[in-house]
């Protein structure tokens, strides 16, 4: 009677330990590279996905411009998102699965201030302008979007001379910066100020000067099977339904 019991324990056990380890087996970690703004958007889907799939999500954040740098030094990943214009690139260059492209927003330029500091007027790009002559220090985040638009701008308002000495690179989120009241204000993604603690957004880029970055998802050619899944929870209606909250916009 007891040995009975104790195969039948002993039958249980073992199935048990095959159940786990084809759950392990099929579970698998999905590396991502993301810009910052998509932040919000990992934070709110994240947990779900990896509750539904069993699979982990390892994201590494950065800079367009500082991702692809790294997945052409061969940092390992399953999933980039960039702007449209590297995704194109990375592609060309086999590094990145073409078939696999799914956009995922649209992010505008802003002014990002300390919290509580008063706001100055960029509603016109005759104000815009007048801010950053009257500003005593502007930052930009080195290697982003934001940035290689910033000396076009500059010229093109014809105060690039004027400001050469107020501008300061920033090695990292201008809201970490900002929020300490250095540099007095930083021109980066909307999408990078709305989410952050100590900074606010003092307003977008007027329209004549805006500047929209596509963000643009791809897969690994070595990725895993699992990536597709995970594409597809980006570009659901509930991630859709998150971008506006994170200063993003979807795209076009």
């Amino acid at each position: 009677m007891l040995d009975g019991h104790l195969m039948k324990y002993r039958s249980l056990l073992a199935s048990i330990c095959v159940f786990a380890l084809i759950g392990a087996a099929q579970a698998a970690e999905i590396k991502v590279m993301s810009p910052v703004a998509l932040k919000l958007v990992f934070e709110r889907i994240g947990p779900e996905f990896e509750q539904s799939t069993g699979n982990k999500l390892v994201v590494s954040w950065g800079e367009s411009g500082g991702i692809k740098a790294d997945i052409e030094k061969g940092t390992p990943f399953d999933i980039a998102i960039l702007t449209a214009a590297f995704v194109d690139d990375l592609i060309k260059q086999d590094k990145l699965d073409g078939s696999s492209t799914a956009p995922i927003a649209r992010s505008g330029i802003g002014i990002a201030i300390r919290k509580g500091a008063s706001k100055p007027d960029v509603s016109t790009t005759d104000a815009f302008k007048r801010t950053l002559l009257d500003a005593k220090s502007i930052g930009f985040v080195e290697h982003s979007a934001s940035s290689r638009y910033l000396s076009r701008l500059l010229e093109r308002l014809g105060i690039q001379d004027a400001l050469k000495d107020k501008l300061k690179p920033l090695s990292g989120p201008a809201s970490k910066f900002v929020a300490t009241g250095d540099p007095e204000i930083a021109i980066t993604q909307i999408a990078a100020i709305q989410p952050s603690e100590g900074v606010e957004l003092a307003g977008p880029l007027p329209p004549d000067v805006q500047l929209y970055t596509e963000f643009v998802a791809a897969a690994s050619p070595n990725s895993a099977p699992a990536v597709s899944a995970l594409l597809k929870a980006l570009t659901s209606s509930t991630a859709t339904s998150i971008l506006k909250e994170a200063g993003l916009e979807p795209p076009v």
